[in-house]
């Protein structure tokens, strides 16, 4: 067994674990009343998606650094050694699930000395450089390997060398045996759950994770994607925001020619997470009240003459959308970096599902959004916000935000946007963030908010827009929201008066428009160049963003977070 080197010492590491800065998110306790309240079968259920869920995870680790795996077997065995040093790295590998990864306060956090986090992640060879990379793939396109250079550049390989080519192997067959023994533990829920529909998903899921065919997941999507009154949530998803090598391609022209005269779309790697729940009935009738004015919101978004989206306005919009209570969220799905997601929309536009007729759903996350210090978040209020707007701050009105995000991912140009490259996933975000916006005035007409949950969503969303540092520009979720601070800056959406953040109410709507419009442009021409441009134009940290940056980290010292799955770890060895 290889033998590693811990990358932080003592000090850092107690600190790093230390409650002060490290936030736990936790999933449903095993004695939850929404566990104990469901049917025998479903119970019995839940047993096998916890595990198939933990199965996923040990194979993302592997999609994601190439010594994950190794790295866990060394830390177990320190461990057993009585290696202090080793318990507390253990607590930030399983937080991060992994040994890479970025902070709270967007620093590169690495635990083994000398393993960096790599463009291709774990899903190309470690020693490839995007000029290697570049080079190769010109080389097999000249030489007439059309066909494999289609199965390196799809979202489902993992690539290796090979002489001095690269293959494309696709990830059923590259692990094979872990999805084999998913698909076992899902065809078992399936046999017990009380749920016709939910089984008729389970078993096309575990199908699709026996072969290696891309049509069988987008059967499988196609029917979770119409899942609504369902008990149990079980999720596959498939993102992929860390595959950080495929998106270089278009960079070189020449070779993004070349592709594109054999008809090949250079689509980055997906990463793996599972996510298994509870549907909380309560919360998913509220998320409800938003689909009716779906198709009126397609119509009104910029240029939606000049393209084809998810949501058609002339027929019942295709989303389904639930409230989850946790039980597990394991793989790319459940990494603590820098952040965890509130919720999901998919399957992503790049899936095949959607081409065959699917539709989307979105997943909320309870346990997540949860805030567990109050107090904490006062003092946030009183150090950042004019205190006349203490009273349109509510908690509850950024998930009300989150809604109009997850959403706004269903509206707008329909293709996948590989051609704007590392660029594609801040645009897209910056998107649905600013569509969240843009129509809170008009869902307030239509009667979806009161004029006080007007005020309040706009409030609560430039208040929580300010972070506690500067991102990299691979965190596109943080990115897009430092364009956004400083493009609202500049328009007058805001004010930093003694130090304090004014929102300017009436303003931000009609700016958040102009944005949307601008995002929009970029994402039916999709030119990498002018995605650039526009990014690195409005990606820039000002001093008012330091100045709340500064306060915001006095008040809140978090570096890490991890999730904490009683319910899960009990039925796991159950």
């Amino acid at each position: 067994m290889r033998e590693f080197e811990f990358n932080l010492s003592m000090e850092e590491l107690e600190k790093r674990t230390h409650k002060d800065y490290l936030m736990t998110k936790k999933m449903l306790k095993a004695d939850a009343p929404e566990y104990l309240e469901l049917a025998d079968g479903d119970k019995e259920a839940l047993k096998h998606l916890v595990k198939a869920a933990y199965i996923l995870e040990k194979i993302n680790m592997q999609l994601d650094c190439h010594h994950n795996l190794e790295f866990k077997t060394f830390l177990d065995k320190e461990i057993a050694n009585g290696n202090k040093q080793a318990e507390l790295t253990k607590i930030l590998f399983d937080a991060q699930k992994g040994i890479n990864a970025i902070d709270t306060m967007s620093n590169k956090i690495n635990l083994a000395k000398g393993i960096v986090e790599m463009l291709g992640k774990g899903v190309y060879p470690e020693d490839l450089s995007k000029e290697e990379f570049h080079s190769i793939l010109t080389k097999m396109l000249n030489e007439g390997e059309i066909e494999e250079v289609k199965r390196i550049l799809t979202q489902r390989s993992v690539v290796e060398r090979d002489g001095e080519y690269l293959k494309g192997i696709d990830y059923i067959d590259k692990f094979k045996d872990d999805f084999s023994k998913m698909a076992d533990e899902i065809e078992k829920a399936s046999e017990v759950s009380t749920n016709a529909d939910f089984n008729e998903y389970l078993k096309l899921q575990a199908e699709a994770l026996r072969e290696a065919d891309p049509m069988l997941d987008a059967y499988a999507d196609k029917k979770w994607a119409t899942l609504q009154d369902t008990p149990l949530e079980f999720t596959i998803t498939r993102e992929n925001y860390e595959d950080e090598m495929t998106g270089t391609i278009v960079e070189n022209k020449e070779l993004s020619q070349a592709l594109e005269k054999h008809g090949i779309s250079p689509i980055p790697k997906d990463f793996l997470g599972g996510r298994v729940g509870i549907v909380n009935k309560k919360g998913t009738e509220a998320l409800m009240a938003i689909k009716q004015y779906l198709p009126t919101l397609a119509q009104n978004m910029p240029f939606c003459d000049e393209y084809e989206q998810n949501i058609n306005p002339n027929q019942d919009a295709k989303q389904t959308m639930v409230d989850v209570d946790l039980i597990a969220v394991t793989g790319d799905v459940g990494e603590y970096r820098g952040g965890i997601t509130l919720a999901e929309n998919l399957p992503n536009d790049d899936k095949l599902s959607l081409t065959i007729g699917g539709g989307r759903r979105n997943v909320y996350h309870r346990q997540i959004r949860f805030i567990s210090d109050m107090k904490k978040l006062q003092e946030r209020l009183d150090e950042i916000l004019d205190k006349e707007q203490h009273q349109y701050y509510l908690d509850e009105a950024d998930h009300w935000f989150t809604i109009g995000h997850e959403n706004a991912h269903s509206l707008g140009p329909k293709k996948a946007c590989e051609t704007l490259g590392k660029y594609r996933n801040i645009i897209e975000e910056n998107k649905a963030d600013m569509g969240a916006l843009a129509f809170v005035d008009l869902l307030t007409e239509l009667g979806m908010y009161t004029s006080e949950q007007r005020k309040q969503i706009i409030v609560t969303t430039i208040a929580d827009n300010f972070l506690k540092s500067k991102p990299t520009l691979s965190q596109a979720h943080r990115v897009r929201t430092v364009m956004q601070n400083k493009y609202f800056s500049e328009r007058g959406a805001y004010d930093i008066i003694d130090g304090k953040i004014h929102v300017n109410i009436d303003k931000v709507v009609p700016i958040a428009k102009e944005m949307l419009a601008e995002i929009v442009r970029i994402q039916i021409e999709g030119d990498f160049e002018k995605a650039e441009k526009y990014v690195l134009d409005n990606f820039i940290w000002t001093d008012n963003l330091e100045l709340i940056a500064q306060k915001l980290q006095k008040i809140n010292k978090t570096l890490n977070g991890r999730t904490e799955s009683e319910l899960a770890e009990k039925l796991l060895k159950e």
